[in-house]
């Protein structure tokens, strides 16, 4: 498998390039691609250092799969280039995520949408990831009518400067030094923002109206109504979800608990309630505190956990790759 990679110096480029190593990916060559100040410098892989380089046209030419990981405008630039070379690309920003005839893939939920694109395949939202894979188990019972959701959304969302201005003010406020806030929209650590992405007509975020527009799609439920308030939270990893969900029919919790726990990609936790720090650097979806929602007739409350760099954004792409390419 020849593969290439778009912002890899970035923090979801990285982790691409260690879960394709995580996962002992036969790769046959291995493109790294990032912006003209890193050319020249070199990244690891499989004990090997690899140049990166600048993509031009041609860059992607001989290559089988192309995984995005950078912005919506370059990836309109991107995009014509690795299609023309004839390689499958999934995108991980949002700029295709509507787009009909761009499928929009969680491998586990809808992975036989990916075989429909048409040399483009979006990677959905982080949030979107984790609280469908969460509630995936549910639907496969009973078809979702309604969901009320707030995320909880650690600071690596926002990328790697997301990182450096969390922990950058927690020194700062350690040292009784003036704070700066050029990441987020005021101080983020010790502090709760809900405000994430741009405020639209409806008052809702760019953010918040995702969990519909890319739910309705992904779960193949065209009335799927959604209200969700994302909020941007001092956790360096991981996002944590609280949601509320209305089913078309009665489940009891324990129906709820035994699909949730048999669903791949998901572990019903019960013991205890997950959190992001348990929740980082791994794959999988951790789910607790399923109830009984006291506002509905069919509704069920719970509270998930994920690594939003891995499964909300790379290791999901990467699960496409494997998915079109082991079928």
């Amino acid at each position: 498998m020849k593969i290439g990679i778009v912002g890899a110096t970035g923090a979801v480029g990285r982790q691409m390039i260690e879960c394709i190593e995580e996962r002992n990916i036969d790769v046959e060559e291995l493109r790294l691609f990032a912006s003209e100040r890193s050319r020249g410098t070199t990244l690891p892989f499989k004990g090997q250092e690899i140049a990166l380089q600048v993509a031009e046209e041609g860059s992607f030419d001989g290559l089988d799969y192309v995984l995005g990981a950078v912005s919506n405008a370059m990836s309109k630039v991107f995009r014509p280039m690795i299609e023309k070379a004839g390689a499958v690309y999934i995108d991980n920003s949002s700029a295709f995520r509507l787009e009909d005839g761009v499928p929009l893939v969680v491998p586990e939920i809808n992975g036989e949408d990916a075989f429909r694109h048409h040399g483009t395949i979006a990677n959905p939202n982080c949030s979107t990831i984790i609280t469908y894979m969460a509630l995936a188990g549910i639907a496969s019972l009973s078809p979702l009518k309604k969901i009320t959701a707030v995320t909880y959304q650690a600071v690596s969302g926002a990328g790697i400067n997301g990182f450096r201005e969390l922990s950058g003010q927690v020194k700062a406020l350690e040292n009784n030094e003036p704070v700066e806030a050029k990441v987020f929209p005021t101080q983020i650590a010790y502090n709760c923002i809900a405000e994430i992405g741009s405020f639209l007509d409806n008052g809702y975020t760019t953010e918040e109206m995702k969990m519909q527009n890319e739910g309705r799609k992904i779960m193949h439920e065209p009335g799927l109504k959604v209200t969700c308030t994302c909020v941007r939270v001092p956790v360096f990893r991981s996002h944590s979800i609280a949601v509320s969900v209305e089913t078309a029919d009665h489940l009891t919790v324990e129906e709820a608990k035994r699909a949730i726990a048999k669903y791949p990609g998901v572990r019903l936790v019960e013991d205890h309630t997950p959190t992001p720090i348990e929740t980082s650097n791994q794959d999988i979806v951790y789910v607790g505190r399923v109830r009984e929602d006291l506002t509905c007739e069919n509704g069920l409350t719970l509270w998930c956990c994920g690594d939003q760099i891995r499964k909300g954004a790379a290791a999901n792409a990467v699960s496409i790759m494997q998915y079109i390419d082991e079928r």
